[in-house]
């Protein structure tokens, strides 16, 4: 049978206090609504479509190409919400999962048992639900003697008995796609909050003899909403947990989990260690039997197996087998280090390429430039590649020394096994196995310290 999706991501959130629409604060280093729906992608699903209203362009191009999307310009209600998919969803045979963009923690695995927990049952509707230790602002399951579901009751509408209900509504349902959409006409909005709830389906559902049903998990924080910014700390304290714990059960050692940052997105290699404070984000790539300490930082860069990162951050960044960072060293985007090169103490590594077992070890900085194999790159030395309007590209050949104090001004080609002598300015070419020199020639003035004021004040 067929698996469509309808995502709720209209509301505008007033309790975040943000300019940026709720479904779009990050859980995971994602977007929330942007989890939800990769989520439900992997439950192998059809048609996506993503109720949009405030901040609506910015929720679209966060999910382009993974979403159709429909506008709902009043905020009336879940039922209300869910009306606006009809033009592109209620002629279609099949079940259709309703999920909210502000709901990022239920797993594939849970999408999954409900639709088929849902197709074997032949119910018209599925609601997802769990037992909470505190219920209070959660919808509630009304069941009849025998445990069949009667309704679901809104806080605000629920008597008494009604509130000492501790299972509640996570806000996920399946439904039959073109039973969703007839009942949805029968809807009103005689209620507490003047709005066409969708839980009401359910009792209106059944009353037209159609079976009704709800599947348990036992997981309660799968269920958990971001309505604020503690809600948000509380979903990424449990996500960090789930991702961490997911990583060590494949090998990966972290030695404090709880102080260990990594995104929904990030591979990671068995055997590889990981200190505490280290933030993995974007869709970086760590292989095995990698080294990374305390205070490093990677984005979206790939760090091959057996390399190690020492309290340095890169960006965009790509560091081959057995390559070494810093410690404190900067590779920014673009930056490629091969196998067994090296970029040590306050180095920084910009849209250049750093040869196999090339070494830069302290204090410099290379910039648009190929370095090739076994260069020894000296301390404080810099690849000055920009004139105020151009970046310009120098090229270093297999086995070059580059002195401690040098400034190649780009672009310059020094060949394979050349040198530069220590302190130079290179503006020019250097041949292969020749040395360039470009300093002034240094003059020393006898006895001067008796022409300065520091003689007069040590000699009175």
């Amino acid at each position: 049978m067929e698996r469509f999706v309808i995502v709720l991501a209209a509301g505008k959130g007033t309790r975040m206090k943000s300019a940026l629409p709720k479904v779009l604060h990050e859980v995971g280093g994602k977007p929330m609504v942007q989890l939800v729906v990769d989520t439900v992608k992997r439950a192998n699903v059809g048609k996506i479509v993503t109720v949009v209203g405030n901040g609506a362009q910015q929720v679209e191009e966060v999910l382009k190409g993974t979403s159709d999307f429909v506008v709902q310009k009043e905020q009336l209600g879940t039922g209300h919400a869910i009306k606006m998919a009809a033009p592109l969803l209620a002629d279609k045979k099949g079940m259709t999962l309703i999920a909210s963009g502000d709901a990022p923690m239920f797993t594939t695995t849970t999408y999954e048992e409900l639709y088929n927990y849902h197709e074997q049952s032949n119910n018209a509707v599925t609601v997802l639900t769990a037992k909470a230790p505190d219920p209070t602002g959660y919808g509630r399951i009304i069941r009849d003697e025998q445990g069949n579901v009667l309704r679901i009751v809104e806080q605000k509408d629920a008597d008494d008995d009604e509130k000492k209900v501790d299972e509640i509504n996570t806000g996920v349902y399946v439904f039959d796609n073109q039973l969703l959409f007839e009942s949805l006409q029968h809807v009103n909005n005689d209620n507490a909050q003047g709005e066409y709830y969708l839980p009401d389906t359910l009792e209106i559902l059944r009353e037209g003899g159609h079976t009704v049903g709800a599947f348990q998990i036992s997981d309660f924080g799968e269920s958990m909403g971001v309505n604020d910014r503690v809600a948000l700390s509380k979903a990424n304290q449990l996500m960090r947990q789930r991702i961490n714990e997911m990583h060590m059960r494949a090998g990966v050692t972290l030695v404090d989990p709880t102080n260990t940052y990594i995104d929904v997105d990030v591979e990671i290699g068995n055997d590889t260690v990981i200190e505490p404070n280290v933030y993995l984000k974007g869709n970086t790539k760590i292989g095995k039997n990698v080294v990374l300490t305390s205070g490093t930082k990677i984005v979206d860069s790939i760090v091959a197996d057996g390399a190690q990162i020492d309290s340095s951050h890169l960006e965009e960044a790509e560091v081959r087998e057995n390559a070494t960072v810093g410690p404190y060293a900067h590779l920014r985007p673009a930056a490629y280090l091969d196998r067994e090169a090296h970029a040590g103490n306050f180095v920084e590594v910009k849209k250049a390429t750093l040869g196999v077992r090339s070494k830069m070890g302290h204090l410099s900085y290379l910039g648009d430039a190929t370095i090739g194999e076994d260069v020894n790159i000296g301390a404080g030395s810099v690849f000055v590649n920009y004139d105020g309007k151009n970046k310009w590209h120098s090229n270093v050949g297999d086995r070059a020394f580059i002195g401690s104090g040098s400034k190649i001004i780009s672009p310059v080609e020094i060949d394979a096994e050349a040198f530069v002598a220590a302190g130079s300015v290179i503006t020019d070419d250097i041949p292969m196995h020749a040395m360039g020199i470009g300093r002034a020639r240094q003059t020393v003035k006898e006895d001067f310290w008796k022409r300065t004021p520091l003689f007069e004040k040590f000699n009175q």
